[in-house]
C-alpha cells in the first residue's frame, strides 16, 4: 500500500491549516489510503514528520500558504497547492499524490542512504514571493494580537490610564506597544528574509526590518527590507565561493556581516526615507479620509475579506490594517475583522431562514459557522462557498462589503487585531460599539437574504 505525506500550513494558522489537514485525513480514511498530516498551525508543529517517513514515503503533498521547509522534500514526488484546495479538493489530491512516480532509488540503497540523502538535500531554493510574505506575517501576528489584546486591555482602566507611571495600565501598555509592537516589523522582515534565504537571511532581514522601525518606514519598508535582505543572502550563498576549510565562516561571518551591511545602508541612505515619505503619506490620508473616501475604502477592504476567506485578497487587507496599528490608525482594522466576521455569520443565519436550500449537513455545518464568524475566522464559510461558489461568495462579498463601509461610515476604530465579537467586552477596544455591532448585523442581514434568494431548493440546485 503506497502511503501519503502531507503538510498544512496558512499565514493565520488558525482555520485553514485543520480544516485542511481534517479534509485529507477524512478522505483518506474512506479511500483506506494510509496518511500522515503534520500541520503547522499557530500553536507550531505537530504531528511532525520524521525524515524515516519522508524516505519511505510514496509522495508528499504540501497544502500550504506559507513556509514548509520544503527542502526536506527534495528527491520525492511532491503536489503543491494553496491550503484552500485541500479543503474543496481532498480526495483529487490524494488520486493525484497516488498517481505520481515514485523517485528511483538505487539498487544498493537502503532505508538509512535515503535518509541520508533527504537530510543532505534540505537545502532546496524556495520560490513565490507570496509565501515569502505569508512566512513573515505567519510570524509576526503572534506578536500583534498579544500586542494589540494588552494594548486593548490597558483601555479597561480609562482610555488615558496608561499614561501615569507604575500602573498596571501603563505596565500593559509599555509590554503590547512598547515591547510586541517594537518587533512586530523586524519580525516580520527577518521571517521574509528567512523563507527566502534560511538561516543566513534572518540576520539582515531582522536588522533591517529595525531599521525600517526607526526610521519611520513602518511595514511596508519592513516587507521591502525583507526581501531585500532575502535575496541579497541568497545570491551570497550561491555565488560566494571558500576554499573547503574556511567554508564554515560563510555562514556565521562572511554573509551575516556582508548582507546584513548592504540592508542596512540600503535602508538608511536610499529605500528608507522614500518609503517613510509614502507610509507618512498613506497615515495623513487615512487619518482625514472625507466620508465619502472612507465608504470606498470599507467596501474595497469588506469585499476582499469576503472574496476568498483566508486567501490572498483576505490575507492583504488583513495585513494592510494590522501594519497601520503601529501608525495608529484604527479605522480600517475595524472594518476588517467585522467585514470578515459577516460570512460565516450570515452562512449560519441563512440556514436558518431558507432551511429548504440547505442539507442536513450544510445546516449542522451552520451551527459550527456561527461560532466561527464571531471569533473572526472568515474560513468557516469555505464549505459553503466549495459547494455552491457561483451564489454564496458574491453573496457574502457584497454583505462583507456593507460591514466595512458602514464601520467606516461610523468611524469606528478597533486596537486588538483579532478576537473577533469577544473583544467588544473590553472597554474602550472599541469606539462607537452600537454603530459596530449594527454594521456587523446589516451585513451579516443583506448576505442571507441574498443566499435566500439566490440559493435553489435543493431539488433544484442542479440548475
Amino acid at each position: 500500500m503506497k502511503k501519503l505525506l502531507a503538510v498544512t500550513a496558512c499565514p493565520t494558522g488558525v482555520a485553514h491549516t485543520y480544516m485542511a489537514a481534517e479534509s485529507l485525513l477524512k478522505s483518506a480514511r474512506e479511500k483506506d489510503i494510509p496518511i500522515k498530516v503534520e500541520t503547522r498551525g499557530a500553536v507550531g508543529v505537530e504531528n511532525e514528520l520524521s525524515d524515516e517517513e519522508i524516505a519511505e514515503a510514496h509522495a508528499i503533498i504540501i497544502a500550504a500558504d506559507t513556509d514548509v521547509l520544503e527542502g526536506r522534500f527534495a528527491g520525492k514526488p511532491v503536489v503543491k497547492v494553496p491550503v484552500a484546495q485541500a479543503i474543496k479538493n481532498p480526495a483529487g489530491l490524494l488520486e493525484e499524490a497516488l498517481g505520481l512516480e515514485a523517485a528511483p532509488a538505487k539498487a544498493d540503497s537502503g532505508l538509512a542512504d535515503q535518509v541520508e540523502k533527504v537530510k543532505t538535500e534540505r537545502g532546496a531554493a524556495r520560490k513565490g514571493a507570496y509565501k515569502h510574505l505569508m512566512t513573515g506575517v505567519s510570524a509576526m501576528l503572534p506578536l500583534v494580537v498579544a500586542g494589540g489584546l494588552l494594548i486593548a486591555l490597558s483601555f479597561v482602566f480609562g482610555i488615558e490610564a496608561f499614561k501615569e507611571e507604575g500602573t498596571l495600565a501603563a505596565a500593559l501598555m509599555n509590554i503590547g506597544s512598547g515591547a510586541a509592537f517594537q518587533l512586530m516589523v523586524p519580525i516580520l522582515a527577518g521571517f521574509i528574509a528567512f523563507s527566502i534565504a534560511e538561516k543566513p537571511g534572518m540576520a539582515p532581514g531582522l536588522v533591517g526590518g529595525m531599521l525600517a522601525s526607526q526610521i519611520g518606514a513602518g511595514f511596508l519598508g519592513g516587507i521591502i527590507a525583507g526581501f531585500l535582505a532575502g535575496y541579497v543572502a541568497k545570491w551570497m550563498k550561491q555565488y560566494i565561493k571558500m576554499p573547503r576549510n574556511l567554508e564554515g565562516l560563510k555562514p556565521i561571518l562572511i554573509i551575516p556581516l556582508l548582507a546584513t551591511g548592504i540592508t542596512g545602508l540600503m535602508m538608511v541612505y536610499v529605500i528608507g526615507e522614500p518609503i517613510k515619505y509614502v507610509m507618512d503619506g498613506l497615515t495623513g490620508w487615512l487619518q482625514n479620509l472625507g466620508t465619502t473616501n472612507a465608504v470606498l475604502l470599507g467596501l474595497i477592504l469588506g469585499g476582499m475579506m469576503a472574496f476568498d476567506m483566508g486567501g490572498p485578497l483576505n490575507k492583504t487587507a488583513y495585513t494592510f490594517s494590522v501594519g497601520l496599528l503601529a501608525s495608529n490608525v484604527y479605522g480600517p482594522m475595524a472594518a476588517v475583522m467585522a467585514a470578515g466576521m459577516t460570512p460565516p455569520l450570515a452562512l449560519w443565519l441563512a440556514t436558518l431562514i431558507a432551511k429548504n436550500k440547505f442539507t442536513r449537513e450544510e445546516r449542522d455545518a451552520g451551527k459550527a459557522a456561527s461560532v466561527l464568524g464571531l471569533a473572526f475566522i472568515t474560513e468557516g464559510a469555505i464549505p459553503f462557498a466549495a459547494g455552491d461558489p457561483f451564489r454564496v461568495i458574491p453573496s457574502i462579498i457584497a454583505g462583507s462589503a456593507v460591514t466595512g463601509a458602514m464601520s467606516m461610515m461610523f468611524d469606528v476604530t478597533l486596537r486588538a487585531p483579532h478576537g473577533g465579537a469577544f473583544v467588544l467586552a473590553i472597554p474602550n477596544a472599541v469606539n462607537h460599539v452600537a454603530w459596530y455591532a449594527l454594521s456587523i448585523i446589516v451585513g451579516t442581514l443583506v448576505s442571507a437574504l441574498l443566499l435566500a434568494v439566490l440559493k435553489k431548493p435543493l431539488q433544484s440546485q442542479s440548475a
